[in-house]
């Protein structure tokens, strides 16, 4: 057989899957001879009959014990009882990290739903961000959903939807649809009590699209228990039957659905109340909660695979190669929510001026009298403000610095906080 130059069984393989918009890893390639090794390099598995050339044997992850067409009917009554366990953690999982003996620990995207859980501002996105990058390395698609506009830069994807304009759900599905297209959906716009709705409105043609191509791989989930709330009495109605492996991502995980957690079968848990993560979890399912373990560095996590018995791991895990950064629109105009705006409430209490994002804190802070001003600034309520919730431990210094000194009358110290946010999170303009 003469064939142009390139063109094999695995660039015929190729076409094939983008034709059908079916990912590589969920093709299972069977092959003996050595025109079958390209293309069963493309499979998300590859196995190879008794009778196989040993290169072949040598680079499938399954050695069949049949040969020809008794091999194939091998495989075939394998994938029947095990589906996607017939391929190892290492070839088929997402690198998580390294436990303390040195194994690695993967999750994967057959196994259920993952949970990673801990206080604000511990690392939890970070994590998350390292994970795509391992999926994008390893040809797994992904969507995110961000609340929040906190992947608005994640490398490997395409961001739609702004602090201004809400994300298509049709333009979304669209780049889904194509070949290793990685979304992230940035609800930033839409008010906190929407947000649940359009999620409810997105899950289920996610969901359609998976069961039908195999993709997208993973579903990321931010903020979920503002998205699956435990109040909420629909969440049953809501979930599809066939719910795509998510990562449930949040701070509380006891204000998260019941039903979403049910579906969890891997925790990652952060920060110094990393083990109250698990006990909460258990509570609500109902099961006895692990023993205990400690954290020993800060890069350490705590992992609970739910399947492999009661043993909690402290791991090591993956850094992102990029800075994932707290993207700026949201703290500059975007809505931080109830429990995270600030509060002008003045000495007496008298007031409720309610700031949800930077530049409404600067609008309400020229407006208000110079006795309220001076009284959270004293009270160094600005510089808590931005180093609890905001996250900056430069500008809360240098509001700090502008609260201990007492020689500033209220005009002055207005004009210098002023100055030092607007320098760090100047608002973008409209339609940016």
């Amino acid at each position: 057989m003469v064939l142009p130059p390139g063109m094999n069984k695995a660039a015929g393989l190729e076409a094939a899957l983008r034709e059908l918009e079916i990912s590589r890893h969920n093709v299972v390639g069977v092959g003996d001879a050595e025109n079958d090794h390209s293309f069963m390099k493309v499979c998300g598995c590859s196995a190879a009959v008794a009778n196989a050339l040993p290169m072949v044997k040598e680079a499938a992850d399954i050695r069949l014990v049949g040969d020809h067409g008794h091999g194939v009917i091998e495989l075939i009554e394998k994938l029947s009882r095990e589906d996607a366990r017939i391929v190892p953690p290492e070839r088929h999982g997402i690198r998580l990290g390294v436990d303390g003996r040195g194994e690695e620990v993967h999750i994967e995207p057959h196994r259920g739903s993952i949970l990673i859980a801990g206080s604000s501002g511990i690392g939890k996105s970070t994590v998350a961000t390292a994970l795509t990058e391992r999926m994008a390395e390893g040809k797994y698609e992904f969507c995110v959903f961000d609340p929040e506009g906190d992947y608005d830069e994640l490398e490997n994807a395409v961001s739609i939807g702004d602090s201004n304009t809400a994300p298509s759900v049709d333009e979304g599905l669209k780049l889904l649809g194509k070949a290793e297209g990685n979304v992230v959906f940035n609800t930033q716009s839409l008010a906190i009590a929407d947000r649940p709705a359009f999620f409810a409105n997105l899950l289920p043609k996610i969901a359609e699209l998976r069961g039908r191509t195999g993709r997208p791989h993973w579903l990321i989930v931010d903020e979920a228990h503002h998205l699956l709330p435990a109040s909420r009495e629909n969440i049953a109605q809501m979930l599809p039957e066939e719910l795509p492996s998510v990562i449930f991502i949040t701070v509380h995980p006891e204000a998260v659905a019941i039903e979403a957690l049910r579906t969890v079968k891997f925790i990652v848990a952060l920060g110094d109340k990393a083990h109250d993560v698990f006990t909460q979890f258990c509570e609500l399912a109902g099961i006895e909660a692990p023993g205990d373990h400690s954290l020993y560095d800060d890069d350490e996590v705590l992992v609970w695979d739910l399947d492999a018995g009661k043993q909690i791991r402290a791991v090591k895990a993956e850094r992102p190669r990029q800075a994932h950064k707290r993207h700026t629109r949201k703290y500059a105009e975007g809505e931080l929510g109830e429990d995270h705006s600030f509060y002008f409430r003045g000495p007496d209490n008298a007031l409720n001026l309610r700031a949800q994002n930077l530049m409404l804190f600067l609008q309400i802070a020229e407006g208000v009298d110079d006795r309220t001003w001076e009284h959270h600034l004293r009270a160094a309520h600005y510089s808590e403000w931005f180093r609890d919730v905001i996250k900056d431990p430069e500008l809360a210094q240098e509001a700090a610095e502008i609260e201990g000194d007492a020689s500033l009358s209220a005009v002055e110290s207005r004009k210098r906080i002023s100055e030092v946010v607007t320098q760090r999170y100047t608002a973008p303009s409209k339609g940016q």
